[in-house]
């Protein structure tokens, strides 16, 4: 998120993420790559995970006039927190809203309205993915919940699933847990969020990073991708996290 805002022309970023780990990881990274290419973080706010309430952060980011308010929180705080942002019209006054894609959610975002039509947010997987695995994965799940969309969560666990699958299949049934995780390394297949992979050193997934857009398609709202980011490691093997 903080490549793609350099590049186009946001020079001052305010961040607001959630007082916990993944909030922390999130506003480092940033704040670290996006300074490194010559662009100011403002001010770094962080709200409490638990009740939380946005309002004082987000005037406050308001005040302090960015070119842009990067926004990361649990998936199931975005659509209280894009409410808030709404009411402020922190976007009508010329502040662009990017963040992380728990934000948008793909199960929320429809219900969120129109004012978050442009916001740019970065994820590994959005239910609008082009790809004939993906459509044949979403179409399954909706018909199987209600015509509910999958999200990041959903795909995830349907990947771990195939993981196991994959690996019994090569062990050929052998359950032994050493066997399962030898088999695990270096596995690859493509998954309903593109092409997925096992690090065999790190045993963590390489998968891409879309950059996506918020816009209506036949009237309805979706996480549109608008750049990849391919085959991403986990960015904090051997820095000691």
């Amino acid at each position: 998120m903080s490549q793609w805002s350099a590049a186009h022309n946001i020079k001052t970023v305010v961040t607001l993420v959630s007082d916990y780990g993944p909030g922390h990881d999130s506003e480092a990274a940033l704040k670290a790559d996006f300074e490194g290419r010559g662009g100011k973080v403002m001010e770094t706010l962080r709200a409490p995970v638990t009740n939380p309430e946005f309002a004082a952060y987000l005037q406050r980011a308001k005040d302090l006039k960015p070119d842009a308010l990067f926004l990361c929180v649990p998936s199931g705080q975005g659509a209280n927190l894009m409410k808030q942002v709404i009411e402020r019209g922190l976007a009508a006054d010329g502040i662009k809203i990017i963040g992380t894609g728990d934000v948008t959610d793909d199960d929320q975002i429809d219900s969120m309205g129109d004012a978050l039509i442009g916001m740019v947010t970065s994820h590994h997987y959005s239910a609008a993915h082009a790809s004939p695995e993906n459509k044949a994965y979403v179409a399954a799940f909706q018909k199987a919940n209600n015509n509910m969309r999958p999200n990041f969560m959903s795909v995830g666990g349907y990947d771990g699933m195939a993981a196991i699958y994959k690996a019994l299949d090569a062990t050929k049934g052998d359950t032994d847990a050493t066997k399962l995780m030898e088999a695990m390394k270096g596995l690859a297949w493509t998954s309903p969020r593109g092409p997925i992979s096992i690090d065999p050193e790190t045993r963590d997934i390489v998968q891409n990073v879309y950059i996506r857009e918020v816009q209506k398609i036949d009237g309805q709202l979706w996480n549109m991708e608008l750049a990849t980011v391919a085959h991403m490691k986990d960015p904090t093997h051997g820095t000691g996290k």
